[in-house]
């Protein structure tokens, strides 16, 4: 059964926080909440996450996962970035937006996209997430908490912890987050593409 730990949105139990973090490096996968909607959390180099997310999601290995960092230079050790979509980047960033870009070596490769060695990478602006983010240190590998079939994330802590209590490890609830899923965008060809419309405003790509 899933842990189910009620976090204060603004002021994070330091106490909690160690706790899931502690769950992250025993190879858990965590349901979380971000300033877009809820995701499913595990760290980078757990295989066994990983194919738990694609087992819940239904997911094939097209799927591009997300490295959601703490900041600008964290991500910037996990992709390559250009000097021109340096500013594209920087501009949006905390925000509401994941930008597919070429892989490091610092990625696994079965987490890059197997053609292009592309990974995504966002940067969240929630209070709980940069919490969560500071106190593991690392970059939380990350997916969309969607299920298959359905149109929209799920958005309650209580009814995730319900639905996927065998499922998870443990359950972050924050009280209310976003519905929204990130807007993606790939920039990793010589123009922006718009690869799914979300919460962050996509004009500045088009």
């Amino acid at each position: 059964m899933a842990r189910y730990y009620d976090v204060h949105p603004d002021n994070p139990q330091p106490r909690v926080l160690r706790q899931v973090v502690d769950l992250l490096r025993d190879d858990g996968l965590i349901a979380y909440p971000t300033d877009s909607c809820y995701a499913f959390g595990c760290q980078l180099g757990n295989r066994s996450g990983l194919d738990r997310i694609k087992e819940i999601r239904k997911l094939d290995d097209r799927h591009h996962f997300t490295l959601v960092c703490a900041d600008f230079a964290q991500l910037g050790q996990f992709v390559k970035v250009s000097n021109s979509v340096f500013r594209l980047v920087k501009a949006c960033i905390p925000g509401s937006y994941t930008f597919i870009l070429p892989a490091t070596s610092e990625v696994p490769r079965r987490l890059q996209e197997p053609r292009k060695r592309t990974v995504g990478v966002r940067v969240p602006k929630h209070t709980v997430t940069q919490a969560l983010l500071a106190e593991l240190g690392e970059p939380l590998l990350s997916s969309t908490l969607l299920l298959p079939g359905e149109d929209e994330p799920m958005t309650q802590g209580w009814e995730i912890k319900e639905r996927l209590d065998h499922q998870l490890d443990a359950v972050i609830d924050a009280g209310e987050c976003g519905t929204e899923p990130t807007t993606v965008v790939d920039l990793s060809g010589p123009e922006p593409e718009i690869l799914r419309r979300g919460a962050g405003d996509p004009s500045r790509f088009e």
